[in-house]
């Protein structure tokens, strides 16, 4: 393992990379790595210790096939010392790969057959610049299988052309030149026009290869995948010709005049496409990965979204035709009640039912699905609640319903509410988001949740595999209640996983509520290593210790005991007491295995044990003259909440059931290169209507001057 080129690749200390990789060898995970390892890492945060794992998990692929190379030319009895040191000494795949070329196993190519018909030592005579008549020499190379002059030259140029191919200065120069000048262009295909015209800008489209943005070149290839578009990756084809010439044309004239044909068949039948599909298979990857860490930030921004917290809420998944589905939950998400409601048919019973719900299960907050019949259902409910005297007291909140379809025909929600129908799981789904949206989006695929852009076209592994990692930072840094927690929500904990959660969930139910941190280890399964990376993770309010609910990690409990101890307080009185706190010297409990970093996580943590570090949730109201985007008027200044960021801007919901787009250009009154500089997910922003267009169903919106 090529630990220093791991290190240059990650910008840190090669000590820091050996460190981080031991650590997962050994079976940490990423959060319990950046949050209780820092003296081992030297203080890397997830980001950096994300990417040493990346780097180390590439390294280990390369070794694999490196391996594999090896054993395949030394079965062929081929691999010389020489070979041997040149595929020892390369650290990327596409090296290794141009040097295996020669040697991998062929189908039968036009050189393969001109061998077959004895032509090598004609196609190295010309080759090596020293024939002066190809002409003559290719006389003695007639035979039964090659039955003219120009079979024979021909086949000769073949086998120069793959051996111009397989050679490595060949593929360095044009790969150079594809890096440099490549154009991507796409042209419709013949008859298409009118099936593809929601690619009409892609037509007649050439751009940089090196400046393309990820969002066009992904809108190219689901162009090409529909079958809309034909899409060209090239360079220059008379400086690629001209640098292949300068390596290979030597000798005679008439001898470079089958070199030259040699170059230019090898370029366009062979090194070309091959390079081409290389460079489209790296483009693709690039925009995969933009794209990717675009859905990763908002999901990370929805995930983290304030929670209302543990609160009585009435959930309303609104409607018009089939009425609204009204569901109540305690504190701790469970459903008291359901009931469907007709508040625009039958308002006056609609009216006595939210009224008999709200006295009777002492409702203390109110969500409203933002889908259709949204806005005139929380018109309806705040009159309501004026009239109840309870529009102060009892708090509504518009909540997103993207994706509460698809949790509410899933499996999850069939197991959580098996008797009941899906309009009811939905509301149950839109009232649990408003208490804890990080608890309730854990239970749906990502993909289902509407943020981020392209997330069907790029690589679903790796965004499945990225999504996975920030689903699991977020839980850890928030930190997760264990006797509360479902499993879909303990499944992310480091070093749980499935099968322990579900353990944990049934331990739970057999014996009840969680009083130590350490009676986990009494959960089936749940080892020693599970229960080092978990416990720090896992809160128990009101348990026997204290710092169970908290970040301190038990293996450190001896410390705080310790500095209590110190300052002639209890560990109680550490948390309570800031005096106390103050009181404590850091610098007095550094050993071996603790340092300064972790002496002063312990002591913030004492500052606020089990705080949630999302922020507080805010009240948010849409202008009440709009509702429809046929009100919306150019000029108009609105309130609104971004719903979803992308590479060239951010929609917002002004409240008409159509979100409008802030391109990245309107944006500020500067430029801006990311629209992350200025706005999250869920944030409340004032734009100003710029253009409506109704017919192709678009609102432009611009936070210039706002």
């Amino acid at each position: 393992m090529n630990y220093q080129l791991i290190a240059q690749q990650t910008s840190v200390s090669e000590k820091q990379v050996r460190n981080t990789i031991q650590l997962f060898d050994e079976g940490a995970t990423l959060p319990f790595i950046s949050r209780y390892r820092k003296e081992a890492t030297g203080g890397l945060d997830e980001v950096q210790i994300g990417a040493i794992k990346e780097a180390y998990q590439r390294q280990t692929e390369v070794e694999k096939r490196r391996e594999f190379i090896l054993k395949s030319i030394a079965d062929q009895g081929k691999l010389t010392p020489e070979l041997k040191k040149q595929i020892e000494a390369v650290f990327s795949l596409v090296e290794l790969e141009d040097l295996y070329l020669p040697y991998k196993q062929k189908r039968k190519t036009r050189a393969v057959i001109a061998i077959e018909k004895g032509l090598e030592p004609l196609a190295l005579s010309i080759f090596s610049g020293k024939e002066q008549d190809p002409s003559r020499r290719a006389q003695s190379f007639l035979n039964d299988a090659v039955g003219s002059l120009e079979e024979a030259l021909q086949g000769a140029r073949d086998i120069m052309a793959e051996w111009i191919n397989e050679n490595q200065e060949a593929r360095g120069k044009i790969r150079d030149i594809f890096k440099k000048g490549a154009v991507i262009t796409s042209k419709v295909k013949k008859k298409k026009e009118e099936d593809g015209a929601k690619y009409r800008d892609y037509f007649e489209f050439s751009e940089p290869l090196a400046k393309i943005p990820s969002h066009r070149l992904l809108a190219l290839r689901r162009g090409e995948e529909e079958g809309f578009l034909s899409v060209d990756i090239s360079p220059d084809e008379d400086m690629a010709l001209e640098t292949l010439d300068r390596i290979f044309v030597k000798g005679s004239p008439a001898g470079k005049d089958e070199i030259i044909a040699a170059v230019s068949d090898s370029y366009k039948r062979l090194l070309k496409p091959g390079i081409e599909t290389e460079f489209s298979n790296i483009s693709k990857e690039k925009a995969d990965q933009y794209a990717i860490q675009i859905f990763t930030d908002n999901l990370r921004q929805l995930l983290l979204a304030s929670p209302l917290g543990q609160k009585t809420v009435l959930a309303v998944d609104p409607g018009y035709r089939t009425g609204c589905k009204v569901v109540v939950l305690d504190q701790r998400g469970n459903l008291m009640a359901d009931k469907v409601i007709y508040p625009f048919e039958k308002a006056t019973e609609a009216g006595e039912t939210l009224k008999m719900l709200v006295e009777k299960w002492k409702v203390e907050a109110i969500a409203v699905g933002n889908g259709t019949a949204g806005r005139e259902t929380e018109e309806f409910i705040k009159k309501l609640l004026t009239g109840l005297g309870k529009s102060e007291e009892v708090g509504l909140f518009m909540v997103s319903e993207q994706g509460a379809s698809i949790y509410s025909a899933s499996d999850v929600a069939r197991e959580e509410f098996p008797d009941k129908d899906v309009t009811v799981r939905g509301s149950v789904s839109i009232g649990r988001r408003l208490m804890d949206p990080l608890a309730e989006l854990v239970k749906i695929d990502p993909k289902s949740i509407g943020v981020g852009q392209y997330q069907h076209d790029v690589d679903q592994t790796a965004l499945r595999n990225a999504l996975d990692v920030v689903v699991e930072s977020c839980v850890n840094s928030v930190g997760v209640n264990l006797n509360t927690a479902s499993k879909h929500l303990l499944r992310y904990v480091s070093g749980l996983g499935p099968a322990l959660a579900q353990n944990i969930v049934d331990f739970r139910a057999k014996n009840g509520n969680f009083k130590s941190r350490q009676q986990l280890l009494k959960v089936p399964r749940l080892g020693a290593k599970a229960y080092e990376q978990a416990a720090g993770f896992l809160r128990i309010e009101n348990g026997i210790n204290p710092l169970d609910n908290s970040a301190v990690h038990p293996e450190r409990y001896e410390i705080v005991e310790k500095m209590a101890k110190d300052v002639g307080a209890s560990v109680i009185d550490l948390i309570q007491k800031p005096e106390k706190r103050k009181q404590v010297n850091p610098s007095r409990y550094i050993s071996d295995e603790v340092g300064l970093p972790t002496l002063q996580d312990i002591l913030k943590e004492l500052e606020k044990p089990s705080r949630d570090p999302r922020a507080q949730i805010q009240k948010f109201e849409f202008d009440k003259s709009v509702r429809k985007p046929e009100d919306l008027r150019e000029g108009m200044v609105l309130p609104g909440i971004v719903t979803n960021i992308t590479a060239f801007g951010a929609f917002v919901d002004v409240g008409v059931k159509q979100d409008g787009l802030v391109h990245v250009s309107q944006m500020a009154d500067k430029f801006i290169k990311d629209p992350n500089e200025i706005v999250k997910l869920q944030q409340v922003v004032t734009v100003r209507v710029t253009e409506v267009d109704l017919s192709r169903k678009r609102i432009a919106l611009s936070m210039k001057g706002m």
